[in-house]
């Protein structure tokens, strides 16, 4: 079984995939979205899904600090909905709150990587959080 990772933003998902185990994550890629154009490059999801033979989605949840949802979240919900029914995959839904964070602090504390470089790469690390966090608890 394997799982796929999504951190969903305004213009860009971070992507991760798990090994066939279903025990570690990797980032693969970032996909460039659209979300006030309503274009959300599903196909570039769907051809992933299916290179890396996924069946779950989990997908970041942006929860607020005292555990309510705001617009973040309902936009990851929208994005969920859209996977869930154009490529029929099932989504499940793993609290993503401060893996950004803590991926610019990682990207950081190694110390060679510049503000341009770490903008390039952080939504990939954080899906890679969100997915291996997911699969801590699920394990």
């Amino acid at each position: 079984m394997r799982y796929m990772g999504l951190d969903v933003g305004t213009k860009t998902v971070g992507v991760a995939v798990s090994d066939l185990m279903g025990w570690t994550a990797q980032g693969i890629e970032i996909i460039a979205i659209d979300e006030e154009a309503e274009e959300y490059n599903l196909d570039r999801v769907k051809a992933l899904i299916d290179e890396y033979d996924v069946t779950k989605v989990v997908i970041g949840l942006p929860k607020n600090m005292n555990n309510t949802e705001g617009p973040r979240a309902e936009a990851s919900r929208f994005y969920g909905s859209l996977v869930e029914d154009e490529l029929g995959v099932p989504v499940v839904y793993q609290d993503e709150r401060l893996t950004t964070k803590q991926a610019e602090r990682m990207l950081i504390e190694k110390g060679d990587v510049s503000r341009q470089k770490r903008k390039k790469v952080i939504d990939k690390l954080a899906a890679v959080l969100i997915l291996q966090n997911y699969l801590d608890a699920n394990s």
